[in-house]
């Protein structure tokens, strides 16, 4: 039998923010397990109040203050951004015990809108945090378990998938309910869960008319994925203007749906006027979109790496949100022409890491990596190669070759 709940990394910095803040705001996108983790930490503490049903969502406007005295602190209010007056007088009651914590968890799935309403409202009285997907590392039982370049040692005990189960698991990706239903139908869960995405989400942002045409973009997008962004080469395709594309790509980052990589540079004005890459958030939205069900089609396929690039990113992603660490990723081209996948801003300094399709890791894939920890000597410290297999092996003094599973 399955199991019903995953551990969550996110359960002990979630706990204390509750002891510490007034209020907590947890944002992340639609099925990451928001509700579910809530409830299974403070329900005995806590009432529970979902604001999406029209009928509590129209009381909750009408009349907040009234709202409030029905449902009384400690309380979650559930999908937080149907209702976001509501905030102001969250505030109000806040501010008469200012001192007290622990007195409202909020969620949301829109990030954008939310975070402007708490910005307004709640600043200095909320804590802010994500629940992304599962990681690697919450599905195997380690939720806790440090990076690559955190250990130590470079020996690894993590649990190792065959080749093909690897790409099994990408195709459905890292959504609790696929985790703990693993019999479910993949495509067909996607399928629903885009569905719901546009219907609920998308529709209640104002940049978006026409559903079917997002949904366009969304395959459109998931095409180019791991590429650099043409904004205008997709405008193109589409046949809408650039500014519909950019107030589309806001609308999916509002709703965690992509992740936009800048390029590195020593310079952070810079990052911002390059040309970014564009990453679904979830592997097995990306397979979803751009129409892949079979395992060997994907790893084999022209959209190989960048699934195997998408994996790499969302497990560092996920592990550093889920500690409520912003994460600080990006890729690397100089103009010298040498390219880095990602490259991590850690303590110890920038982490470069390539992302290798094949199985078999070879001297020669360092070479990029070796050239970036040259020129950048005193910021670059060691590197990885992740490729989809299942050897560790030493490629160049301080380069290492991993499975993804170990990174």
């Amino acid at each position: 039998m399955a199991q019903l709940y995953i551990k969550r990394s996110l359960e002990p910095v979630l706990r204390k923010a509750v002891s510490e803040f007034p209020a907590v705001i947890l944002t992340g996108p639609r099925q990451s397990g928001k509700t579910t983790l809530l409830k299974r930490l403070f329900s005995e503490q806590f009432r529970y109040v979902s604001v999406e049903p029209p009928d509590v969502r129209a009381a909750a406007t009408e009349d907040p203050r009234g709202f409030l005295e029905l449902y009384p602190a400690p309380v979650i209010f559930d999908e937080v951004q149907y209702a976001p007056d509501l905030l102001s007088y969250i505030k109000e009651r806040i501010d008469a015990d200012r001192s007290r914590a622990g007195q409202y968890l909020l969620t949301g799935s829109q990030n954008l809108l939310l975070v402007q309403n708490i910005t307004e409202s709640l600043a200095g009285r909320a804590a802010i945090l994500r629940l992304l997907p599962l990681s690697r590392r919450e599905i195997d039982g380690r939720p806790h378990a440090p990076l690559a370049w955190e250990l130590e040692s470079q020996s690894s005990a993590s649990p190792r998938s065959g080749f093909g189960a690897l790409w099994q698991e990408f195709l459905g990706g890292g959504y609790p309910e696929l985790a703990i239903q693993p019999d479910r139908d993949v495509s067909l869960w996607h399928s629903s869960y885009i569905q719901t995405y546009l219907e609920r989400d998308v529709r209640a942002l104002r940049q978006v008319g026409d559903l079917t045409q997002y949904q366009n973009f969304l395959r459109v997008l998931a095409a180019r994925s791991a590429q650099l962004l043409n904004l205008a080469d997709v405008a193109r395709d589409l046949g809408v203007a650039v500014n519909t594309i950019k107030a589309w790509l806001s609308v999916l980052e509002a709703t965690y749906q992509v992740i936009v990589l800048r390029p590195y540079h020593a310079n952070i004005g810079k990052r911002l006027v390059k040309s970014p890459k564009v990453y679904f958030s979830d592997v097995g939205t990306l397979c979803y979109l751009v129409g892949l069900k079979d395992p060997n089609h994907a790893a084999s396929g022209p959209m190989g790496g960048a699934i195997l690039e998408t994996a790499v990113l969302s497990e560092i992603v996920r592990t550093l949100t889920h500690r409520g660490i912003d994460p600080r990723i990006y890729f690397l081209r100089t103009l010298a022409g040498t390219e880095v996948d990602f490259v991590v801003e850690a303590d110890a300094g920038l982490v470069p890491i390539e992302v290798k399709l094949s199985a078999t890791p070879r001297p020669a894939m360092a070479a990029s990596i070796r050239r970036i920890q040259n020129d950048m000597k005193g910021s670059a410290g060691r590197g990885f190669v992740v490729h989809p297999g299942d050897i560790r092996l030493p490629l160049a003094p301080d380069v290492t070759a991993i499975p993804l599973t170990d990174l």
